[in-house]
């Protein structure tokens, strides 16, 4: 479960209500999805905005956007379109990371044995979510 110790760690410089409604998205995702281990969402370049992972948040933000770029660099050089996803796969579960318009990163963690196929569809359906979020803006 989420707790409200996330609006005290994250989203400096992004505005309260914003961050409350992006919140409010991962709550709903983790609802439909409940393989979902943790969730985190930060600016394209790197700053947190909110998450529930325990612990190394800064880290995997900064992570989150140094693997979003790297990836829409990779689909640009193989010209297979607009990027969706990325996802890193591990002994122990799986990363994802959807990018959510121009200025968020949604990143998603399962353990292992999750269903990949409904992990993208609520991942995609979130990173538009949060887009139109940040749009409103």
């Amino acid at each position: 479960m989420i707790t409200r110790s996330w609006l005290k760690r994250a989203g400096k410089g992004v505005p309260m209500d914003l961050r409350r409604d992006i919140h409010e998205e991962i709550v709903l995702l983790r609802s439909r999805a409940p393989e979902i281990t943790g969730a985190l969402t930060c600016t394209v370049d790197g700053m947190l905005v909110t998450t529930d992972l325990p612990t190394e948040t800064e880290q995997t933000a900064a992570l989150t956007s140094a693997l979003l770029s790297l990836s829409r660099r990779m689909t640009e050089l193989a010209k297979v379109g607009r990027l969706e996803e990325t996802l890193v796969s591990g002994t122990e579960g799986h990363a994802a990371c959807y990018a959510a318009g121009a200025k968020l990163v949604l990143t998603v963690l399962t353990g292992p044995g999750a269903n990949l196929g409904l992990l993208r569809r609520e991942g995609r359906k979130t990173a538009e979510k949060l887009a139109a979020i940040v749009e409103r803006e």
